[in-house]
């Protein structure tokens, strides 16, 4: 037997699964495409997580829109995390090319040209499906996590939520956490010291410039109403096909905090309100994660922490994470562990430094006799990467460097024209779009302190009217002393004592 026959059959028997799988392409040996060496991943291990990664212009964003595609295809949603504004062409077929078709051939897959469902988002002032969240649903734990705050401050947080759940009073968006902060040291101080002890104010200033910071990053147009619902990420067309969910984060790439912050509360709403998934055959929503080292570079510990803990626990729930990043290194170890496909671009050595991240990546995949892992990682061409996923047993399939197919949709953003109508025939834009303001604990606090300086005032013109009224009783009583009767005058004279004094004597 041939190497290429041996090679050809190992990937075969590799490659063979019982359920239904996603195929990325075929595999290269010596640098030429085995045609029908099909690389393939099981649906059935899709919630154990991945990484795509490579230099800039391997073809990162393709696999993750083939990723997409062939999910649609097989009825499972999608969440894509679109920062570089390059993925809305998927709601349009691929205008086709003589060298998708030669990569096909090579391949062993028939091109065929499709559009998927599509629904754009925004966390911003872009055009989408807005997605909001109110300071309640986060909690005080996750809140804390997200601001980086001590200990101490974390508690303040704690007794400021408690606070608002006893006294009914909505926590919506920034400006009513802001707003309660600041009551706590100054009208409400003394309510706040006799139910919860004595705050700082040197602490709720700290906690306040947290807050500050957040805002500066459009987490004024995060937080608030209404709330997305993660259920609407489920959605499946009437022909079975899940939904290719596209948020636009294209202005967000300067603002990690807001980015990181979004992205710990979607997934920690998803973990607490999904059902366990058991050993299902597919999963219930894929996410892929654009640019992660946004989410990683900037995170504190706690927040990190936050992420590991859910990246562990949330493919339980039928969900997996899918990080796309330049470098491996970008993702934390703890978090990279947890994953089961990998998906390696080429990667460039032009440092020392380079070099040595290329080294610890190799190490990463599983070994073979048919590749030099090392050297494979830098003669990678563009659409071609090495391929590590989890059989249905959890076991490694072999490594393989693919030739990746191409996607059936176009590699291209939408006009303007084509956003403009994928909007306007959107059920969550009419849903989610509307401007909510409700009465929450802002205006709750500045009616509850007006109506307290009111009565302080009306308490104060009592106590003023009181004392003007007992000073003008005294300034009457002494004019009286001052005024006496002149019968009086006489009856009290010394005069008139001694005549009375004398007639008495005589008699």
């Amino acid at each position: 037997m041939s190497k290429r026959d041996e090679f050809f059959k190992h990937i075969e028997e590799g490659y063979t699964f019982k359920g239904d799988y996603l195929t990325l392409g075929s595999a290269i040996l010596d640098e030429e495409t085995v045609t029908n060496a099909f690389v393939k991943v099981p649906l059935k291990t899709m919630n154990r997580h991945g990484l795509i990664a490579g230099a800039t212009g391997t073809g990162k964003t393709k696999t993750l829109q083939v990723l997409a595609e062939n999910l649609s295809e097989k009825g499972i949603p999608v969440l894509l995390m679109d920062i570089k504004g390059d993925l809305s062409g998927i709601a349009q077929p691929s205008p086709g090319h003589p060298k998708i078709d030669e990569r096909h051939e090579k391949i062993g897959l028939p091109f065929e040209a499709k559009s998927f469902p599509v629904e754009v988002m925004s966390l911003s002032e872009q055009d989408g499906v807005r997605l909001r969240a109110t300071v309640s649903e986060f909690g005080p734990v996750l809140i804390s996590r997200i601001l980086d705050v001590t200990e101490t401050q974390a508690g303040i947080i704690a007794v400021i939520f408690k606070y608002c759940d006893d006294n009914k009073l909505p926590l919506l968006d920034l400006k009513d956490f802001k707003k309660i902060l600041q009551y706590a040291t100054t009208e409400g101080k003394k309510e706040f010291e006799e139910a919860y002890g004595r705050i700082s104010t040197a602490s709720t200033g700290a906690i306040l410039r947290k807050i500050v910071e957040i805002e500066q990053q459009g987490g004024d147009l995060f937080f608030g109403e209404t709330s997305f619902e993660v259920e609407d990420l489920l959605r499946t067309t009437r022909d079975g096909r899940g939904y290719i969910n596209i948020i636009r984060l294209t202005d967000i790439q300067d603002r990690p905090k807001l980015f990181s912050t979004f992205m710990l509360s979607l997934l920690a709403e998803i973990y607490e309100t999904f059902p366990e998934q058991g050993d299902s055959g597919q999963p219930e929503l894929i996410m892929f994660i654009d640019e992660a080292h946004l989410i990683f570079n900037e995170a504190s510990k706690a927040l990190l922490n936050q992420i590991e803990s859910i990246v562990k626990l949330i493919r339980s729930k039928g969900v997996g994470l899918y990080f796309v990043t330049q470098n491996p290194t970008d993702v934390p170890e703890a978090v990279l562990s947890q994953l089961g496909l990998k998906i390696q671009h080429a990667l460039r050595a032009f440092t020392a430094k380079d070099r040595k991240a290329i080294k610890l990546t190799a190490q990463n995949y599983p070994d073979t006799d048919y590749y030099d892992t090392t050297e494979v990682l830098t003669s990678l061409g563009i659409g071609e990467a090495l391929v590590s996923a989890l059989d249905e047993k959890g076991r490694p399939t072999p490594l393989a460097a693919t030739m990746m197919r191409a996607p059936m949709s176009r590699m291209d953003v939408l006009t303007d024209s084509e956003l403009s109508n994928l909007l306007g025939d959107s059920k969550l834009i009419i849903k989610y779009n509307k401007e909510v303001d409700r009465e929450s604990a802002y205006e709750i606090l500045n009616e509850k302190i007006k109506n307290a300086e009111a009565l302080k005032a009306k308490e104060e013109q009592r106590i003023a009217k009181e004392e003007a009224a007992k000073k003008s009783s005294r300034s009457s009583s002494r004019r009286k002393s001052t005024r006496m009767n002149p019968v009086v005058k006489v009856l009290t004279s010394a005069t008139f004592i001694r005549a009375v004094f004398g007639i008495l004597k005589k008699l």
